[in-house]
């Protein structure tokens, strides 16, 4: 009687550990994604409202474009997650879409129309550092397992507080993240800009497998250019070679030029 007790304990046991692995299996299997993605947008107060608010318009209507729907479905696993934060200097990082898995239109449209809604803000400096840094903490506390890990850093100017941005890009790297970027040239260059804000991103931001950036260099391709990248970041592609060729044919950039800029203006 007590040995028939025991191998039902016994027998009860491995059906429960049985049940707690298949429900571990499949937890792990509903969360993994072709793509996990944080867009990292700049809101410091170099950007105007109007450049904001077409900012906040391209990712909107990015995730409401049918190419983009189509891409999402072309993947492995037709689905990606992302989370949509907004960054200034070096202690300002807010999340305003939390990770989300995007796997049907409804879940797309509802993440375009979180971005399209909240309110505009705006913050002090510029930590393009502090942006990946953050991202790369969101990554890891994502809870998804995916094929590819991105960060997507759009910004009008260069990395002007907190540590160094070759460092912090280069520690999102070893990792296995790729950073892009998308460097907003639409004002003529002031006293905290570089003239060559593409170069700068080329030589010190972006960084990984298949890293790119697309450039926006007038207000009528802002909207465009944001929809092109986060299609191409979606199928796993990069820009075409033209772009590539400009940037490469330019001087290397001074990856401490803004907090160069800034030490300087206050100095005088």
């Amino acid at each position: 009687m007590m040995v028939r007790r025991g191998l039902a304990h016994l027998a009860a046991g491995l059906a429960l550990l049985l049940g707690l692995l298949g429900a571990s299996v499949q937890a792990r299997a509903q969360t993994e994604v072709d793509l996990a993605l944080v867009l990292a947008v700049d809101i410091s107060f170099s950007m105007d409202t109007e450049e904001q608010a077409l900012q906040r318009e391209g990712f909107a209507q990015a995730f409401r474009s049918q190419l983009v729907h189509d891409a999402i479905r072309g993947g492995m696993l037709g689905k990606i997650a992302v989370t949509y934060m907004e960054w200034a200097g070096s202690a300002d990082q807010k999340v305003i879409v939390p990770w989300t898995v995007l796997d049907n239109p409804e879940s797309l449209m509802a993440f375009a129309d979180r971005i399209a809604t909240t309110p505009l803000r705006r913050a002090q400096r510029t930590s393009i550092a502090s942006a990946i840094d953050f991202s790369v903490k969101l990554l890891d506390e994502s809870g998804v397992e995916a094929t590819r890990q991105v960060i997507d850093v759009s910004g009008d100017g260069p990395n002007n507080q907190g540590r160094g941005v070759v460092q912090a890009r280069d520690d999102a790297v070893a990792k296995g993240i790729t950073v892009n970027g998308l460097p907003i040239m639409l004002r003529r260059p002031g006293y905290l800009d570089i003239p060559e804000l593409d170069v700068y991103f080329k030589e010190c931001v972006i960084g990984g497998q298949g890293a790119f950036m697309v450039p926006v260099r007038e207000r009528d391709q802002f909207i465009e250019a944001i929809k092109t990248k986060i299609l191409l970041e979606i199928a796993n592609l990069t820009p075409s070679e033209p772009l590539l060729k400009r940037v490469q044919n330019t001087p290397r950039a001074n990856c401490l030029s803004g907090e160069m800029q800034w030490r300087d203006r206050w100095s005088n």
